[in-house]
């Protein structure tokens, strides 16, 4: 008989390759034929719930890495709180109304205009839903455990109509109205937009100083004097009515040598302009206040029948131009507040696609509007007003989605009033908790500052405004006949809205004095796609059964904080008076591996199918848990690679358990915990700490330090102690021995709650390592609990006393180590230690209740008292260490040396105690002998 047949020797089919890009395809289709989520909820039923709230991605493309990390997120925490005692269902969703949708149709050749809305449509529904289908298919991919077949859409029937019931809250409680003022308006998107739609980019503009004739000076100033404006965009000079100056500061007459002009310049910068000017010389007239320049009059510089009004304004500073800022109440915020201060017009010569109208002028008419920087500075310039003309670079605002820049615009639009509910939204906050901390201050300030929401798109690919006018105009938001169009939107959808007229979709007999004729007409506008996703707290939590308002948790991108955090809360507390959300847990954004945000023009993308295919979904769940997701992120193919480098490291040492414990069987063999030997009740309680560590981890939502603790585990506390010198427990002692089994029991429950602990992380991997686990109750893993943090009872000294020990195994192996560098041993096991120890040391290693020479994985052990010490030994740390090499003969059985090799004469070639296992367990030995 052969000696390795008296071995242990662990054996499982459990794979050492995981040939993940192919096995996980396998195991997805097995999950949805037995509709393992569905039975998840249903194991669920009756538990407490906690709701995690998917914010929908934007259906349009497949999914890059940042959904990846986003969804996978979430899933872990779902998949968690699932196996934690929480009934967590998950309904993903996706955003699907909106311009992107409508752009990308035009870029099929589709035309808008010639087909008509209600085709147009039904274009844009076909397209998003295809889109939907995509990305659905990318996220199960990533093995996502969700509702698949009930999520929720933007555009259905359902979710439409809670849309317009939350606008019709709104509107009863007098947030919702109409307005003219200037807003972001994107001509290359043909819609206004709102804040959350911008973003900021530095562009070079042209800057003029020009000259304006004074027409009526009001006794103060004769028409010989001109004000000197300044203006960054001179194509809304034909928008101008007015002149602004600050009532504080004062302004100086001046006239230039040589001139036969008056110049009107703020005091403190007339020095700077008038070098810029070219003037060498110049004469001060006078002085005057900004007070008293207030309700003069200018000449237009384009127009004879239109005046200009000189108005004071807080706004006006002296930190650039000249004190006096022409004024365009149609295109600019500030310029629009003043001018409705003093009633002038809001002249608005610019259309929707961003071209002049005929009201600018014969000139300007057709010209794109940054053309007619051009036509305005010829202007001043062939009438000798324009005193300077320089470039500047400044940043401007660009719409989010087309990369455009954007103008101000005052158009009809509508609006919801923040501002009538602001103090409500500010105290909400304070019931919601947010991780990082930091998202609190920085949402707060947001709304804080945040001015009325612009509600209305001039698109059709959206949900409509559910609103009629009156024969007289008057807009009509009764209540009743909201909430009659959300019910005609739930029975048939939204564009149902476009189909029919006005008459048809008020209630029957419906009557309004200012309609006397009855006759009405409807709104065209849409509402804003952020106002779609922002009611998706009624539109989902509070209308499905199996979920609940408020969310316990959100988890979005930290642009959310304008985005859908923000819609979200303001439509909440507006139609609820609270916060959609208990939680609000943000994520940094994806980058290449230079910092750089990611895009497929750049081409510095990795999109999760390269990953998926090549090394499996599972890589890519443990990689986001290896990342700090609060901040940005760095992603690289060799991050990627170096986490398929641990997710081996975990598979091996799985699969390392698997084969030690596939002789066990846990309700026969299964040794009591006072029964285990000492080192063995350590390892069990270290690994209940774990437990408690991994398990808080995941309750704080904190995936690196589930990783971090999980990977020091398997690598220091298993690998390179507990399973290193227990190899020779688990091959060579009795198969059925009282020390073997003591270690069995706690690698068979390292191995099963180690593997439920690991699942929402790597689900695939944790389903395969199921399989092999036959003792174990259930078809999958998925469907067990989380492990219990036991309630053991022990000394409250052991682990201190073991901890210490690890002082002595590092000052050991450290001797070791000289040892082998000097040629006195190859391994530990061909090395005899002796310790010299002080009293305190002994007393230690003594409380231990065990030899730890095998801890030590060394042949011999003596342990001395440090008046012993004869020689000189060396210290390593606080310990003196002799080695020599082992006395005695080593066994070809357990590698070991010993002095007693061939006591049992049946057995010449292995020591006492390794005879008396091969006597007792294989008898067979006895006839056939050992070799």
């Amino acid at each position: 008989m052969k000696i390795k047949n008296t071995l242990n020797i662990g054996k499982t089919k459990f794979p050492m390759r995981g040939n993940l890009p192919v096995n996980e395809l396998r195991r997805e289709k097995i999950w949805a034929d037995n509709k393992l989520y569905e039975a998840r909820q249903k194991l669920n039923e009756g538990k407490p719930t906690f709701i995690l709230h998917d914010g929908p991605p934007y259906a349009n493309g497949n999914i890059h890495i940042g959904h990846a990390m986003n969804k996978i997120s979430k899933d872990i925490i779902v998949r968690y709180k699932s196996m934690n005692g929480f009934r967590s269902p998950f309904i993903p969703g996706w955003d699907t109304h909106g311009l992107p949708i409508e752009q990308q149709l035009t870029k099929m050749g589709k035309d808008r205009k010639a087909v008509g809305p209600v085709i147009w449509r039904k274009m844009a529904d076909e397209f998003a839903h295809k889109q939907v289908k995509k990305q659905m298919n990318d996220f199960k991919r990533l093995g996502i455990a969700a509702d698949w077949d009930n999520p929720y859409l933007t555009l259905m029937p359902e979710f439409e109509a809670a849309q317009i019931r939350v606008f019709g809250t709104m509107a009863k409680k007098g947030y919702i109205y109409k307005g003219k003022k200037p807003v972001f308006w994107s001509w290359s998107s043909e819609s206004a937009l709102a804040l959350s739609e911008i973003e900021y980019h530095d562009i070079t503009s042209p800057t003029a100083y020009y000259a304006e004739q004074v027409k009526d000076g009001k006794g103060l100033l004769d028409n010989d004097t001109y004000f000197v404006v300044w203006t960054t965009t001179p194509w809304t000079i034909p928008g101008s009515r007015g002149i602004s100056v600050n009532a504080e500061f004062k302004y100086s007459q001046v006239k230039p040598a040589g001139s036969n002009k008056k110049y009107i310049i703020a005091t403190e910068l007339l020095a700077h302009d008038a070098e810029l000017f070219g003037w060498e010389k110049y004469e001060v007239l006078a002085e005057f206040t900004g007070k008293d320049l207030e309700y003069i009059t200018a000449q237009h510089p384009f127009y004879e029948d239109i005046d200009l009004l000189v108005m004071l304004a807080d706004f006006v500073t002296l930190d650039a131009g000249t004190g006096l800022v022409h004024t365009a109440p149609g295109f600019g915020e500030d310029d629009f507040y003043v001018g409705q201060k003093y009633k002038i017009e809001v002249a608005v010569p610019v259309d929707y696609q961003g071209k002049m109208t005929k009201e600018a002028g014969v000139e300007f008419e057709g010209a794109f509007y940054e053309d007619a920087n051009e036509i305005s500075l010829k202007k001043l310039a062939e009438q000798g007003n324009l005193l300077k003309q320089e470039d500047i670079t400044h940043s401007y605002p660009f719409d989010w989605r087309t990369k455009k820049p954007v103008i101000y615009r005052a158009v009809p639009q509508w609006f919801a009033s923040v501002a009538d509910f602001r103090d409500d939204l500010l105290s909400e906050l304070d019931n919601v908790t947010f991780s990082p901390e930091w998202g609190k201050k920085r949402l707060y300030n947001m709304l804080k500052d945040r001015g009325d929401w612009v509600i209305s798109r001039q698109r059709v690919w959206g949900v409509p405004l559910p609103i009629f006018y009156a024969e007289d105009g008057t807009a009509i938001l009764d209540p009743d006949v909201i909430e009659h169009v959300a019910d005609l939107v739930a029975e048939n959808g939204s564009t149902y809205w476009f189909e029919k007229s006005a008459q048809e979709l008020l209630p029957v007999g419906y009557t309004n004095e200012h309609s006397p004729n009855g006759l009405f007409t409807k709104e065209n506008d849409i509402m804003d796609v952020w106002f779609d996703s922002g009611t998706s707290h009624q539109g989902v939590l509070a209308t499905r059964d199996n979920l609940e308002f408020p969310a316990d948790l959100v988890l979005e991108g930290s642009d959310q904080y304008r985005g859908w955090f923000n819609s979200s809360i303001i439509t909440s507390v507006a139609a609820t008076g609270h916060a959609p959300y208990k939680s609000v847990l943000s994520q940094g954004f994806t980058l290449d591996a230079n910092g750089e945000k990611m895009s497929k023009s750049i081409g510095n993308t990795i999109e999760p199918s390269e990953i998926t295919d090549s090394m499996g979904a599972d890589i890519i769940r443990l990689w986001v848990s290896t990342v700090d997701t609060s901040q940005d992120v760095r992603v690289s193919m060799d991050g990627f690679k170096q986490t398929s480098e641990s997710y081996r490291k975990i598979r091996n040492t799985m699969r390392f358990l698997l084969a030690n414990t596939s002789d066990f069987d846990p309700i026969q063999d299964q040794i009591a915990f006072n029964d285990m030997t000492p080192v063995d009740q350590y390892f069990y309680i270290r690994f209940n700490e774990l437990v408690a560590e991994m398990k808080a981890a995941y309750d704080r939502y904190d995936f690196q330090v589930v990783n971090k603790t999980l990977m020091n585990f398997i690598t220091v506390d298993l690998s390179a102690f507990y399973l290193d010198f227990n190899k020779d427990v688990l091959y060579v002692e009795a198969p059925k021995g009282q020390l073997r089994r003591s270690v069995q029991t706690v690698l068979y429950k390292v191995l099963v709650d180690l593997n439920r602990l690991m699942l929402p992380i790597l689900p695939h991997t944790s389903e395969e390592i199921f399989e092999y686990l036959p003792y174990e109750e259930g078809d999958f893993a998925y469907l067990t609990e989380m492990p219990d943090i036991e309630n053991l009872e022990y000394d409250g000294d052991l682990l201190n006393r073991w901890s210490k020990f690890m002082d002595v195994r590092s000052a050991v192996n450290k001797a070791l180590e000289v040892a082998r560098n000097n040629d006195l041993i190859g391994k530990p096991a061909e090395a005899a230690v002796t310790l010299y120890l002080q009293p305190e040391q002994r007393e230690l290693i003594d409380s231990l209740g065990q030899d730890i020479r095998i801890l030590l994985l060394v042949s011999q052990l003596q342990l001395k008292n440090i008046d012993e010490k004869t020689v000189d030994v060396d210290r390593f740390d606080e310990y003196f260490v002799l080695v020599e090499h082992a006395d005695g003969e080593m066994s070809p059985r357990d590698r070991m040396y010993h002095l007693d090799l061939g006591q049992d004469l049946n057995f010449p070639m292995l020591s006492k105690h390794e005879a008396q296992i091969v006597r007792d367990n294989f008898p067979e030995a006895l006839d056939e002998g050992l070799e």
